[in-house]
C-alpha cells in the first residue's frame, strides 16, 4: 500500500548520513520493505558507512567528499531527487530514531488535504525524550510563530515530508541543522502549508550518534532566528497584509481581516489602541517593528494594530508633528507655535531639533490620547455591531 502510494505521489525517501554506521543498516532495511526509491547522502563519513551503502544496491547512494552539514546533504539529496523526477520527497534521519512504518501517515496526509510541508511530531513530552531536546524543540516552536503565524508542536524533527517541485526554486544560504527551520519558514512564507503529523520515536542513548555541537549550533540557529524576525518584521508581514488589503479592498478588508476574526471586541479594541498609540509616537521608522513586536507579545491581534499604526501615513505626518509640538509647548508651557502652513514645513523640522523634549511630551501626550479615542470608539462600535444579530437570534 505505502509503496503504491509513493509511487501514486511521485514520491521517494531522502536520508542523509553522517558516522551512523551502528543504526544505518537497520534504518536501511526497515525502509527497503517500504520502497525501493531510496536517496542516500553520505556527508563525508570516515566509519564503515560507506561499505554498508555498497550491500544495498537498490538505493541511489551519493558519497560527498567531506562532511558539509545535514543542510547541505538535505540540499543535496534535493536537487538528485528533482534530477530523477520526483515531486516529494520524504527525509528519514538515520540515526534509528524514525519509525519507516510511520510513511503512511505522511502520504494518507497528503491524499486527504493536498499539497503541503509535513514535519513528524515527536510529542516531546512524553518520557524518555531528553530535557535538551524538549527544551530545544519549545524555543524553536516560539520563533517559527513569531516568524510565519503557524503554531506547530515540533519544528525541529527530521522526519518530514517535502514538497520539493514546489520548491525548487527556493534560494537557501544555510548549510548545517539550522537548514531544517530556514526552510520550513520559507515555506510558509511561499503560501505552502507547514503541518504536524504524528509518529513515533526512539531515543537509544547506546546507539545514537548526535552530531549537534550545543553552543555552536545553537549560536547559529540563534543568527538565523534573529535575521529572520527582522525579516518577519520589515517586509513579510507587512507584505502579507498589504496584499491582503489590496485584494480585498478596504470594506472587504475591515469586515473579514478584522472584524470577523475570533478575537474578543476587547481583544480587537486593545489591537486598535496599540496600533494607533505606536502610529502617532515618536518612533519614525520603527513603527512596523515594533508595533508587530508588541502584539505579539501582549498576544493581540497583529493585523489589526498593524493596521492602525498606519495612522501616521505620509500625508498627515506634517500634521502629527505639529499638533505633537502645540502640545507639547502647551504641557512645557512654551511659547505656542504660529498656525499650520506648508511652506513652513522645514521651519517645522528645525523646530522639532531645537525643542525635541517639546515634541517628544506631546507627541507621546497625543499617542496616549488618540489610543483611548479610537480604542474606546471601536470597542463601542463593535459593541453596537453585535447588538442588532443578538436581538434577531433571540
Amino acid at each position: 500500500m505505502s509503496s503504491n502510494a509513493l509511487s501514486h505521489l511521485n514520491a521517494c525517501v531522502l536520508i542523509p548520513t553522517y558516522n551512523n554506521e551502528k543504526t544505518l543498516r537497520r534504518v536501511l532495511d526497515k525502509t527497503l520493505t517500504i520502497t525501493n526509491e531510496i536517496i542516500v547522502i553520505n556527508d563525508g563519513s570516515t566509519d564503515s558507512t560507506a561499505e554498508i551503502l555498497k550491500e544495498f544496491s537498490p538505493i541511489k547512494a551519493i558519497h560527498l567528499p567531506k562532511n558539509q552539514g545535514k543542510g547541505m546533504a538535505l540540499r543535496t539529496g534535493f536537487k538528485e531527487a528533482l534530477k530523477l523526477g520526483f515531486d516529494y520527497v520524504i527525509t528519514i534521519d538515520s540515526d534509528g530514531q524514525h519509525f519507516p512504518e510511520d510513511i503512511p501517515v505522511f502520504l494518507e496526509e497528503i491524499q486527504r488535504n493536498g499539497e503541503a510541508l509535513l514535519i513528524g511530531d515527536r510529542n516531546m513530552e512524553q518520557d524518555g525524550i531528553p530535557g535538551k531536546s524538549s527544551f530545544g524543540n519549545r524555543f524553536s516552536n516560539f520563533w517559527y510563530r513569531f516568524e510565519t503565524g503557524i503554531k506547530l508542536q515540533d519544528t525541529q524533527s527530521g522526519f518530514r515530508l517535502y514538497p520539493i517541485r514546489r520548491m525548487k526554486d527556493m534560494k537557501f544560504f544555510t548549510r548545517k541543522f539550522e537548514f531544517e527551520i530556514e526552510v520550513i519558514v520559507k515555506a510558509a512564507w511561499a503560501g505552502i502549508p507547514v503541518k504536524n503529523v504524528p509518529i513515533q520515536v526512539l531515543y537509544d542513548e547506546s546507539e545514537r550518534v548526535s552530531h549537534f555541537r550545543p553552543f555552536k549550533d545553537f549560536s547559529r540557529i540563534s543568527l538565523l532566528n534573529t535575521w529572520l524576525v527582522f525579516l518577519a518584521l520589515i517586509y513579510y508581514k507587512p507584505k502579507t497584509y498589504f496584499n491582503s488589503f489590496k485584494k480585498k479592498g478596504f470594506k472587504r478588508f475591515f469586515l473579514e481581516d478584522l472584524l470577523h476574526s475570533e478575537d474578543s471586541n476587547a481583544k480587537k479594541a486593545l489591537s486598535v489602541a496599540l496600533g494607533v498609540f505606536i502610529g502617532l509616537s515618536p518612533f519614525w521608522g520603527f513603527h512596523t517593528i515594533l508595533v508587530l513586536s508588541l502584539a505579539f507579545l501582549l498576544r493581540l491581534n497583529k493585523l489589526i494594530a498593524f493596521a492602525f499604526s498606519n495612522v501616521s501615513m505620509p500625508p498627515l505626518i506634517p500634521f502629527i508633528i505639529y499638533i505633537s509640538l502645540k502640545t507639547g509647548g502647551f504641557i512645557l508651557g512654551n511659547k505656542p507655535l504660529p498656525p499650520f502652513r506648508w511652506d513652513a514645513l522645514e521651519s517645522y523640522k528645525e523646530f522639532v531639533g531645537q525643542h525635541l523634549l517639546q515634541y517628544i511630551v506631546g507627541s507621546f501626550t497625543v499617542a496616549i490620547l488618540g489610543a483611548i479615542i479610537f480604542g474606546t470608539g471601536a470597542h463601542f462600535l463593535l459593541e453596537l455591531r453585535k447588538k442588532p444579530s443578538s436581538l434577531s437570534n433571540s
